[in-house]
């Protein structure tokens, strides 16, 4: 299946790619090890709703998956709440 960003395949490749390569090393750790772990088995949906999260700017995102500042409700989905309940459990 193609859409204007390529196909499936191609989309998963570039966000493996810019989750690794965020400008910020504790957001390439974060998304990149989040998106290691579960891009073969994010829908097309979900892969909209992370091409559109990584849009964020680094410091908010952070923030946001932290819990230490409001999530937008524009970024408040599944797949938001997804990564930070990801990240919760490597922590324990």
């Amino acid at each position: 299946m193609s859409t204007d960003f390529g196909t499936l395949d191609d989309r998963r490749k570039r966000l493996r790619f810019h989750a690794w390569h965020r400008g910020t090393r504790e957001m390439d750790l974060v998304l990149g090890r989040f998106v290691d772990a579960n891009v073969a088995d994010l829908s097309n949906e979900e892969i909209a709703t992370l091409e559109a999260l990584m849009e964020a700017p680094d410091p908010e995102l952070y923030l946001w998956i932290a819990g230490t500042a409001d999530v937008p409700a524009n970024f408040d989905s599944p797949l938001f709440r997804k990564i930070v309940a990801f990240h919760q459990g490597r922590a324990q």
